[in-house]
C-alpha cells in the first residue's frame, strides 16, 4: 500500500468490462460480512479457503478470456507491486509493535480510556495508524479486562487511532503517502487538515467519554477480581524495539524520497530500487525483532500470528478481486462506473469538493482506500502542485474523504481488521460487519456531515 500502486487495473480497459466483474469482490465483502455470523466455525476455520475461491471466481475467467499469460501477469503485479509489500510493512510493524510491552496494570476508567485515545491519535500520525493501532491495542484491552463492555473502547479505538488520527502526514495512512510520492508537500496535510482533524478527534473524544462514563457507572460493570494483577510498576519491556520502529518509519520514507533510475522487470513488473531496498530492510527488522525481544515480552503480550495470518489471507482476496473494480473506475465517465465519476464535477466543468469527499469516502470505506485516492486524484487532473494551490479544497476533500471514511468498515483500512482480530482473540465481542456499520454510520455519519457542511460546501 505504500508503493505508487501502479495497479495492473491501469493498464485494462475498464470500458470494456461489465459490472459483473465486479462479482467476485462482492462476494469476499459479503462473506467477511456475513459467514461469521451464519457459519461462525466454518469460516473460522476456513476463512482463508473462501478468500482464495473468490479470487479464483475472479482469475480463472480472466484467463480464460484474456489468456493464461495475462492472468499470470496480473497476479505477478498485484503481488509484487503492491500485496508483497503491503504484507511486509504490516508484518513489521505487527511484530516490532508486539515485541514492546507496557507493563503493569492500567485501569481503564473513562479518563483513562479516553487519555490513551488521544496519545494514540497523535502517535498515528508519526507511526502510522498501523504501528500506533498495534502499540496501544493490547495494554487498552488489558486495561479493560475487569469490565463488563468493552466493545465501544475498541469500536472507537478504530476510529480515532486506526484511522482518523493518521490523516496529518504521508506517514499516517497509506493514501497520504501516495500523494507526497505524486508531488505533494509532506506538511500539506498538516497545514490544510488540521482544523477538520481536531474538530473530529476533539468530538469522538467527548462522545466517548460521555458514554464510558455511562457504561462505567452502571451496576455490575466492574468485574470481581481484575484478571491482570498490580503488583508490577508502569514501564515498558522491549526498548529495543522503539529503534527498530524509528527504522521502519525512516526505511518508508527513504522509498519516498530517494529517487534512483535503477528497476528489475520481474514477470512484467518492475520493481523499482528505493520499493526494494525498503522491502529487504523490513524483513531484517522483522526478523531482528524476534531475535532481541525476550520471550517473556511475547508471553506477556500474548503475542500471536493469529490477527496477522487472517489480514494476509483476507487481503489476498481482497487485493485481487479489487482489480477490475478500479480498472473500471480509472475509466472515468465513459465506465461502467461513469456516474460516479459524473457526481464529482459540477456543471461548469469544475470539481466539487463536497461530492469529492462523499465519493472518495465512501468508496475508501469498502475498497482499498489508497488505490480510491489515486483514482479521484488523477480524476481531478492529477497534478499536485495545482491541487495544493487551486484546487486545494478538491485536494482536501480526496484526503479527508479517503482517511476519515476509512473508518466505516472493518476492511476500509487494515488496521482496522487487525484490531479486531486482536480484540477478538483476547476475548473481546466485538460487533459483527454490520453491527459495526451500525456504530460507525449512528456517530461517523452526523460528524461528517458537519465537516461537510463547515469545510466542503
Amino acid at each position: 500500500m505504500l508503493l505508487p500502486t501502479l495497479a495492473l487495473a491501469a493498464d485494462i480497459d475498464g470500458r470494456q468490462l461489465s459490472p459483473l466483474w465486479g462479482v467476485p469482490f462482492a462476494g469476499i465483502l459479503l462473506s467477511i460480512a456475513i459467514m461469521p455470523l451464519v457459519l461462525p466455525q466454518f469460516w473460522h476455520h476456513h476463512y482463508g479457503k473462501v478468500a482464495a475461491a473468490w479470487a479464483l471466481a475472479f482469475l480463472l475467467p480472466f484467463a480464460a478470456l484474456f489468456g493464461v499469460g495475462q492472468a499470470g501477469v496480473a497476479l505477478a503485479h498485484v503481488m509484487l507491486a503492491e500485496y508483497i509489500p503491503f504484507v511486509i510493512l504490516l508484518t513489521a510493524l505487527f511484530t516490532v509493535s508486539g515485541g514492546i510491552y507496557i507493563r503493569g496494570n492500567l485501569h481503564g476508567s473513562p479518563a483513562l480510556n479516553t487519555a490513551i485515545l488521544a496519545i494514540g491519535a497523535v502517535l498515528a500520525s508519526f507511526m502510522g495508524t498501523t504501528g500506533a493501532s498495534m502499540l496501544l491495542i493490547r495494554p487498552l484491552i488489558r486495561a479493560n479486562d475487569n469490565r463488563k463492555h468493552k466493545a465501544h473502547v475498541v469500536v472507537f479505538f478504530i476510529f480515532i487511532v486506526s484511522n482518523i488520527g493518521g490523516s496529518l502526514t504521508p506517514l499516517g495512512d497509506p493514501p497520504l503517502f501516495l500523494g507526497f510520492l505524486k508531488g505533494v508537500e509532506f506538511f500539506w496535510t498538516v497545514r490544510t487538515l488540521l482544523p477538520e482533524t481536531l474538530f473530529l478527534l476533539g468530538a469522538l473524544l467527548v462522545i466517548f467519554y460521555a458514554l464510558d462514563s455511562w457504561y462505567y457507572h452502571r451496576h455490575e460493570e466492574i468485574v470481581p477480581v481484575d484478571p491482570t494483577p498490580d503488583s508490577r510498576a508502569i514501564g515498558f519491556d522491549g526498548g529495543r524495539n522503539f529503534g527498530l520502529l524509528a527504522v521502519v518509519i525512516g526505511l518508508v520514507l527513504l522509498s519516498g524520497v530517494w529517487k534512483s533510475p535503477v528497476s528489475f522487470n520481474v514477470a512484467g513488473t518492475e520493481v523499482g530500487l528505493p520499493g526494494l531496498v525498503r522491502d529487504l530492510g523490513l524483513v531484517v527488522v522483522i526478523f531482528l525483532s524476534l531475535k532481541v525481544t525476550p520471550d517473556s515480552v511475547h508471553a506477556d503480550n500474548q503475542f500471536s500470528w493469529a490477527p496477522m495470518l487472517e489480514v494476509a489471507k483476507l487481503f489476498a482476496g481482497i487485493f485481487l478481486t479489487i482489480i477490475p473494480v478500479i480498472a473500471m473506475l480509472r475509466s472515468g465517465v465513459d465506465g461502467p462506473f461513469g456516474a460516479v465519476i459524473a457526481a464529482v464535477t459540477r456543471p461548469d466543468g469544475s470539481p466539487d469538493p463536497a461530492a469529492y469527499f462523499w465519493a472518495t469516502g465512501l468508496l475508501s470505506s469498502f475498497l482499498d482506500n489508497a488505490p480510491t485516492y489515486l483514482v479521484f486524484f488523477n480524476t481531478a487532473g492529477g497534478d499536485a502542485k495545482v491541487l495544493m494551490t487551486t484546487l486545494a479544497p478538491t485536494l482536501a476533500a480526496i484526503s479527508a474523504g479517503a482517511v476519515f471514511m476509512g473508518a466505516n468498515s472493518y476492511i476500509g483500512n487494515a488496521p482496522n481488521l487487525m484490531v479486531k482480530a486482536i480484540a477478538e482473540d483476547r476475548g473481546v465481542r466485538m460487533p459483527s460487519f454490520f453491527g459495526y456499520l451500525v456504530w460507525s454510520f449512528g456517530i461517523l455519519t452526523p460528524l461528517f456531515v458537519v465537516v461537510t457542511w463547515i469545510w466542503f460546501l
